[in-house]
């Protein structure tokens, strides 16, 4: 059977203000054509659907187009909801989803059985999918009480009670007559973050050992981190990444998906399939001068300006560099507190002076600053 693994779209994403909509219509109209070429047998989307937990009616849908088209080509279509997505509001989805022919699995439902779908391809591979949304710590832990996997105690981990829970999904992963397979949301100890995903859910208190997963599974497709990454476990495990760059910290990742061919007696062949329909993210460095000569590449641009900070400067840069979504002072210039500046004595001073010492230490010159502020703190004064 042919799978294609696509994750973490995170429609509706906003990037320093900037709606990158035209860009998600494009790049999932990317997907959609791979898919269109591939003619896989499945397709699996890992979670991360959504940017937000409330997308707006547009991004839903994009989504929600984008499900039906793939599901057009032929293909049995699965989609597990995300930390960014609100799992409810995916399973208020199912209706329609079912309707469709599309396989819709928001947040983890009372019955085990619930998350795990079977099906047979058109050439008469069958194949099971254990698809797994992601787990809070505290559903993680109604989850394990829910399926009646003994208590969960109070000295367990996450990386235990996601163990238990793929444990009881996998039960069935047995004989040769079938393609095993795993679809969850979340991170692999070992796994290289691709610079955009939510801190607080990648943490080490987030991240679970590859050997959660069952030896037996032909394939792991997992959503969550944004760099497409293979991860050495006990059996194949891969991260498709994300279609696109979601954010600065990822403007080294190439936007992919996954192509996968696998039977019931064979390893899995693993192929990515480049996305390149969003503008690339670029990071560039100079002064006033340096940025006015660089080519400008076709990207969104975020910028270390090498100039001292003053009023105006930003409104310079953007003129110079219209597609600049971030506009920083190079931290090379910014000087590291107490080294060499006056640090400012509280006592007895006036705002007006620890004001000016506070732009001393930070290396501002500009005298119109000073002025506002002293117009300012006039007004309210008075």
């Amino acid at each position: 059977m042919k799978v294609l693994h696509t994750s973490d779209w995170h429609v509706g994403k906003v990037l320093k203000g900037k709606s990158r909509a035209e860009e998600h219509t494009a790049v999932l109209a990317g997907v959609i054509d791979v898919a269109r070429r591939e003619q896989p047998d499945l397709v699996i989307v890992a979670g991360d659907l959504y940017d937000t937990a409330a997308p707006t009616p547009e991004a839903t849908r994009l989504v929600t187009r984008a499900l039906t088209a793939l599901r057009r080509t032929g293909a049995d279509v699965v989609a597990i909801g995300g930390n960014h997505d609100n799992g409810p509001a995916l399973d208020a989805l199912r209706p329609w989803a079912e309707a469709a022919g599309i396989t819709l699995r928001g947040s983890v439902r009372e019955s085990p059985d619930e998350h795990v779908i079977d099906g047979t391809t058109a050439g008469g591979e069958r194949w099971r999918l254990a698809a797994l949304p992601f787990l809070s710590q505290r559903y993680a832990i109604r989850a394990v009480e829910m399926y009646e996997l003994t208590a969960a105690e109070a000295t367990q981990t996450y990386a235990d009670h996601l163990g238990r829970i793929l444990n009881r999904l996998a039960e069935g992963f047995t004989g040769p007559d079938r393609v095993h397979l795993v679809t969850a949301h979340l991170t692999v100890v070992g796994a290289t973050t691709g610079g955009g995903e939510r801190d607080a859910h990648t943490v080490l208190g987030y991240a679970v050992p590859a050997t959660v997963f069952p030896g037996t599974a032909h394939y792991v497709a997992l959503g969550h981190l944004h760099r497409s990454q293979r991860v050495q476990g006990p059996c194949p495990i891969r991260y498709s990444g994300s279609p696109l760059a979601v954010d600065f910290g990822e403007q080294e990742n190439v936007p992919s998906v996954t192509v996968v061919e696998v039977t019931a007696t064979t390893a899995a062949q693993v192929r990515e399939v480049p996305i390149t329909a969003a503008a690339a993210l670029r990071t560039v460095r100079g002064t006033l001068a340096q940025l006015a000569e660089i080519e400008v590449p076709d990207a969104w641009l975020r910028v270390y300006v090498r100039e001292q900070p003053r009023a105006g400067l930003r409104e310079e840069v953007q003129e110079l560099l219209p597609r600049a979504l971030e506009i920083r002072i190079d931290p090379e210039l910014v000087p590291a507190p107490g080294s060499g500046t006056r640090v400012a004595q509280r006592a007895g001073r006036s705002p007006h002076e620890l004001f000016a010492d506070y732009l001393d230490s930070r290396g501002h010159a500009d005298e119109g600053v000073r002025d506002l502020f002293d117009e300012l703190f006039e007004e309210v004064e008075h």
